[in-house]
């Protein structure tokens, strides 16, 4: 009796996900970073002669920052061991520095690449230190999350960091094109697909490659099979990643019109029309932070002073969708996009530094008065840096008649504020102001 196989039990490698199965081998097979992997580019160079020092990766999901990794071990001459920031504590690094300081006195170096390395906490991260600067391991962290903020600062300042980038349309485009092609992704079946229908998964992958390979591959496992041809429709492609209108071009029109829809709404206190707008580009699948940064935008730009905290919302609608994504994040772009439309309007600051700026243009040469300058040396002090400057927190009134603009720009007006909520308040308090040193200045000029 003949027992039948399973298609993973013929080829181990048929079980693994696309990604998986076409993740490179070598530095021409990455897509994108053309930047740091361009023939002659630092990082490049760093691996190809093997000089591999401390290093991190730090971008956004679906990049390359492990498959870099993955390169770095098929390429150096070091032992290479993958920890992962999520399931391992101090324990489990003490255990693997000791480890490699062995090997460091058998002449071996250890490479350690840490995914996830901003989810260490500063012990974990600490416990790393002495082996760097011993140099018993070369440590390569990943992170998606800005090291500057996420990393010890004694750790980071012995890392290089590299910047990878979201991979473009057309750096997605080839890499679903070698999918199809290779005998690792579907080289070995008859696929067709119209290249408009590849780049909207491309399009729709926002710059992750592991999103665009997993598309492509349901799409195909879910496409019109007829004799040995998968045809794979854009339809198909719209069930996969249940959009009913699948992503419009994000450098086109209709992105630009949809925006402009969504920003213009709120700007006529409009939340219906607003909350729509929102909902068409999400759900066809825009990248939420960029609505995020233009909500942002407009609450200093169409709300300002009139409601302060308007900004606050939508800094934390940003940070909200950052941390938790589509489609969580959709109630937290709501409610700022439903309080920027009903919040009272003012354009007062949008209007106060378009005036300024023509002005700056013009000025480029206007020195800063001396009186204003910080004479921190003892030439500076000599020659008048500070001379008469007036310290406002000395005076009962917290103000003084000093001016601050250049003599050519005296007397000039940017802010001009509006009646408009709160702002009315910043107003009156500007008219005292202006009116309190109105009269110093008249009672300096008497005899």
């Amino acid at each position: 009796m003949s027992q039948q196989l399973s298609l993973a039990d013929q080829d181990p490698s048929a079980a693994q996900p696309l990604p998986a199965r076409l993740r490179p081998q070598t530095i021409g097979e990455i897509a994108g970073q053309q930047h740091l992997l361009g023939e002659g580019k630092v990082l490049r160079r760093i691996i190809e002669e093997d000089r591999v020092s401390s290093m991190i990766f730090w971008g956004p999901p679906g990049v390359g920052k492990t498959t870099l990794a993955h390169v770095i071990a098929n390429q150096t001459k070091a032992k290479f061991i993958n920890f992962s920031a999520v399931t391992s504590g101090i324990k489990e690094i003490r255990g693997v520095m000791e480890e490699a300081e062995r090997n460091r006195r058998f002449g071996e170096k250890t490479i350690l690449f840490v995914d996830e390395i901003h989810r260490f906490n500063k012990a974990q991260q600490d416990a790393f230190l002495p082996f760097v600067e011993k140099g018993s391991i070369i440590l390569i962290g990943a992170t998606t999350e800005n090291p500057s903020f996420e990393v010890n600062g004694a750790l980071l300042s012995r890392c290089k960091v590299f910047v990878l980038k979201a991979l473009d349309e057309d750096a997605l485009a080839g890499l679903l094109h070698r999918a199809l092609e290779s005998p690792q992704g579907f080289g070995d079946q008859e696929v067709r697909i119209e290249e408009d229908v590849l780049r909207l998964i491309a399009s729709f992958a926002n710059g992750d490659a592991r999103t665009a390979l997993s598309t492509l591959e349901m799409a195909v496992l879910n496409g019109e099979l007829e004799g040995t041809v998968t045809t794979v429709t854009r339809e198909v492609v719209e069930q996969c990643t249940s959009r009913k209108s699948l992503l419009y071009d994000k450098s086109g029109e209709e992105h630009y019109n949809l925006i402009s829809a969504l920003h213009k709404s709120m700007r006529n206190s409009d939340p219906d029309a607003a909350v729509y707008w929102l909902a068409r580009m999400l759900e066809a699948g825009e990248d939420p932070l960029y609505i995020a940064r233009r909500v942002t935008r407009f609450a200093s730009e169409d709300v300002g002073l009139a409601d302060p905290r308007a900004l606050e919302l939508a800094v934390a609608a940003y940070q909200a969708c950052h941390l938790i994504g589509m489609p969580e994040c959709s109630v937290h772009l709501t409610q700022a996009v439903v309080y920027l439309s009903v919040a009272p309007k003012s354009n007062a600051l949008y209007r106060a530094y378009e005036e300024a700026k023509k002005d700056a243009l013009t000025q480029l040469s206007d020195p800063v008065p001396l009186h204003i300058r910080n004479g921190v040396t003892k030439l500076m002090r000599e020659v008048g840096y500070g001379a008469g400057y007036q310290y406002a927190h000395d005076t009962e009134e917290k103000l003084t008649d000093m001016r601050c603009l250049p003599d050519s720009l005296l007397g000039r007006e940017y802010y001009r504020p509006t009646t408009q909520g709160l702002e009315g308040r910043f107003k009156d308090r500007l008219a005292q102001i202006k009116a309190w040193k109105r009269e110093r200045e008249e009672k300096e000029k008497k005899p």
